[in-house]
């Protein structure tokens, strides 16, 4: 039932996700439970830290950073999480631990073990584990920027989610982070969604296409993708632990329990002035959906037709070519009949950046000029530079909040 005070763009709910590494081998380290706990002196979840929340993930190595309910305003949002990251310094350094950005670990194996967060009430993540064996790279090794976004009608959710999934393929191309695996480099800039995508295959109607289904309503969602999803999965699951609506894991879900749709396509960053600059951008370019293609809710565009162009971005990055007529029209490219992701990126910039405050506007002329932290880390690859080199730089770099340059 759609009860939420908050118009489109009224506020925003952003998550990162860090892994907890030794800081002399940067292997992971299955101690989140500790961190909470010495944060808040009692066996919890949860820890406020002022305006910024710190909690568990399924994972014991990964802390999960979030809005401590929703903010109004993204503007120095990233000081706020570097503020927090701070107040975790003490306990980190007591446990010689770091935290590791980006979307992936780059040489953690999940199936040579990992651990699951083992206290309180456990009956949800034991019953992931049991149905889908979470001992894999999409589920124990993988960390993302999560964006909330809210809506008060069946109205705007129709709007909101019909320009974020016309966005969604291209985001990858923006903030992918993950381009190693087990010590090597992969053929994706993605890789973490690669897994993602993947996680679930053995119940398909939970993940769909990753791009959501093109629906209007909450009625309509329910019918669409809800039940279905619960009904294909009762059999695993015939005490209904897990048939709720954080279920779903398309790229972009709705939560009417709270009436945001949240995002989930975009790897965590090096930093929280990255990750904050690329949630400007990707909620901006979005708001400018919203408002000047109002025919995406009244013709809108195939839902394999965006999966192709997803699962190129996730592949080739910004080299994505993109050559869907359709697409290309809607962001008004009437004449080319191939643009790349970087142009489209490039272009859209032009067009909100002035809705984007300077310190944003700078980072995202820096991964404009520089390319995705996976292209960067990947130039630094070539270069010469070792892996646990580059990776004990993004370390730092997560602690001064200061981007990476190849």
């Amino acid at each position: 039932m759609l009860n939420n005070p908050y118009s489109l763009f009224s506020v925003y709910g952003i998550e990162i996700e860090y892994m907890i590494v030794n800081k002399d081998t940067l292997d992971v380290l299955p101690i989140c439970d500790k961190l909470l706990f010495s944060l808040d002196h009692t066996e919890s979840n949860e820890v406020s830290l002022g305006k910024i929340a710190a909690s568990n993930e399924l994972a014991l190595h990964v802390i999960e950073l979030k809005t401590n309910g929703p903010t109004e305003s993204l503007e120095k949002l990233d000081e706020l999480f570097h503020q927090a990251l701070h107040k975790m310094q003490p306990i980190l350094k007591e446990n010689n631990a770091v935290l590791m950005p980006t979307g992936m670990h780059p040489w953690f194996n999940p199936e040579g073990g990992f651990c699951l967060w083992p206290h309180g009430d456990k009956t949800i993540y034991n019953t992931y584990h049991r149905i889908f064996n979470c001992s894999g790279h999409g589920w124990s090794n993988l960390q993302s920027t999560h964006i909330n976004l809210p809506f008060a009608t069946d109205e705007e959710f129709a709007k909101l989610h019909s320009a974020i999934r016309f966005i969604l393929p291209i985001i990858p191309a923006f903030t992918a982070s993950t381009p190693f695996m087990h010590g090597q480099l992969t053929k994706a800039k993605d890789t973490r969604l690669e897994f993602y995508g993947k996680n679930q295959k053995a119940i398909p109607k939970i993940a769909g296409e990753i791009i959501p289904e093109f629906v209007t309503s909450e009625e309509e969602y329910e019918k669409e993708i809800l039940l279905p999803m619960y009904e294909s999965i009762h059999s695993h699951d015939p005490d209904k632990v897990l048939q709720e609506e954080w279920l779903n894991s398309r790229g972009a879900i709705a939560r009417f329990d709270r009436s945001a749709i949240e995002i989930r396509v975009m790897d965590s960053q090096e930093c929280p002035k990255a990750d904050i600059a690329c949630v400007n951008l990707i909620t901006t370019v979005i708001r400018y959906l919203v408002e000047n293609q109002p025919a995406l809710v009244s013709d809108p565009m195939n839902t394999t037709a965006l999966k192709t162009i997803y699962i190129s971005c996730i592949e080739k990055g910004m080299d994505t070519g993109v050559d869907n007529s359709y697409y290309l029209e809607a962001l008004g490219y009437t004449l080319e009949k191939s643009v790349s992701a970087h142009k489209i990126w490039s272009d859209l910039f032009a067009k909100v950046r002035n809705q984007i405050s300077q310190p944003y506007q700078s980072v995202i002329e820096t991964i404009l000029e520089e390319g995705s932290l996976s292209e960067r880390l990947l130039n630094a690859y070539h270069k010469g530079r070792g892996m646990r080199e580059i990776y004990q730089k993004l370390c730092d770099c997560l602690n001064k909040n200061e981007l990476f340059h190849a």
